[in-house]
């Protein structure tokens, strides 16, 4: 009796910096530990320097490389596309690989404006119906601990969600001397930490309670509004040439909103790089009426529960340690108690998606999640810019 390998699934990615390297770090592994219906093959990366490409492919484990997008569009030996470039190129890049019939993996924020978004759904649901699939790449939600948490919300453990607090913050623009990066500019990133990190917990507190955003009241600071330009890198995975002089940071430095959920529970949300000492404090607390959970990224494994039917004298809220065979994706890893990283977030991301494209279903978040988000940050900036107050999403 002879056992038929899986098909292959051969992936083109453009754009090898940070996310380059975090994603084919997760494409190399998913296969090796989990039981996949499609085989995910390293086949093309693309970035516009051919020399830096070819290294960062070398280094990565991908078989070739192209120096222009689109001549990986129209690639035969490529069935996927996966967008780690700066906002701004997302749409084109996405809608151009869907109709030329590959399956989409997008990273986070989906586009740079609403209207863009908006394209790049349509394209999505025309494509779905060939049988081609998109996703957007909201990592976090693939964590062990927030994956538990929406299944407890789910089982009812929380009864009705009142409170969403959401907060993520991080440090490393703190230093007024830090260069200029593309996330700085506002026409390459779409907006600063709003979109940025904050994106994150708007997804990550839709994706575990279950509910909508449906307003919004913001504020949006920025602390320094020039930069060193000397230093600064194409967000595209170019040579980026040393430049001089100062350049303008077009983007908030912070956001602060608080919301109205579709099901009445109200929520307060902060997005920083400003947070002295913290390095990647993505952090979620719900509160219900039978319970409340808290999460907070730089303890990662961990999901503290307080469970509120339990007798007074000893109730409290208890630490689940997210490592056990019966908690979402972590059988796959390692004994008990062994911890998992940031990276894996992004291997569960593969796994995910590639589940669904051999299940011929819409993946999670799909363009459609992904263009609420992106709704829900256009009110925060409208709220903010023209001191509107309430804005609906």
């Amino acid at each position: 009796m002879t056992s038929t390998s899986p098909a292959a699934l051969r992936v083109g990615m453009v754009g090898y910096a940070f996310m380059g390297a975090m994603h084919s770090h997760a494409w190399r592994t998913a296969p090796r530990f989990f039981d996949l219906p499609l085989q995910p093959e390293l086949a093309v990366l693309a970035g516009r320097d051919a020399a830096a490409v070819k290294t960062a492919a070398d280094t990565f484990g991908w078989r070739d490389t192209e120096t222009d997008w689109r001549a990986l569009i129209e690639r035969d030996d490529v069935d996927l596309i996966d967008i780690c470039t700066p906002g701004n190129t997302h749409a084109e890049i996405a809608i151009a690989a869907l109709e030329a019939g590959k399956h989409v993996l997008c990273e986070k924020p989906l586009a740079n404006s609403v209207e863009e978004a908006e394209r790049m759904t349509a394209a999505a649901r025309e494509a779905e119906a060939r049988g081609v699939f998109a996703m957007c790449g909201f990592s976090y939600r693939r964590t062990p601990a927030l994956t538990l948490a929406r299944r407890l919300v789910e089982q009812g453990r929380l009864g009705t969600v009142r409170h969403v607090r959401a907060q993520y913050l991080q440090d490393w623009l703190s230093d007024e001397t830090s260069p200029m990066t593309w996330r700085l500019d506002r026409e390459k990133s779409g907006s600063g930490a709003l979109g940025d990190i904050g994106a994150h917990s708007i997804d990550a507190a839709q994706y575990v309670t279950g509910l909508q955003i449906s307003g919004v009241s913001g504020l949006l600071n920025t602390f320094v509004h020039e930069r060193p330009l000397s230093g600064a890198r194409s967000g595209l995975g170019g040579s980026g040439a040393a430049d001089s002089g100062m350049g303008q940071v077009t983007v908030d430095d912070a956001a602060i909103f608080s919301a109205r959920f579709d099901g009445g529970a109200i929520g307060a949300f902060e997005a920083t790089r400003f947070a002295l000492g913290r390095k990647n404090s993505m952090r979620l607390e719900v509160n219900g009426t039978l319970g409340s959970l808290a999460f907070d990224f730089e303890h990662m494994n961990s999901l503290e529960f307080y469970d509120g039917t339990q007798p007074q004298e000893t109730a409290g809220f208890s630490t689940i340690n997210v490592t056990e065979p019966v908690h979402p994706y972590t059988g796959n890893w390692w004994p008990a108690g062994h911890g998992l990283g940031y990276e894996h977030g992004f291997t569960h991301q593969v796994v995910d998606l590639v589940q669904a494209i051999a299940d011929a279903r819409t993946p999670s978040p799909s363009f459609e999640d992904a263009l609420q988000v992106q709704k829900v940050l256009r009110a925060v900036e409208r709220s903010s810019a023209e001191d509107a107050g309430w804005q609906h999403v």
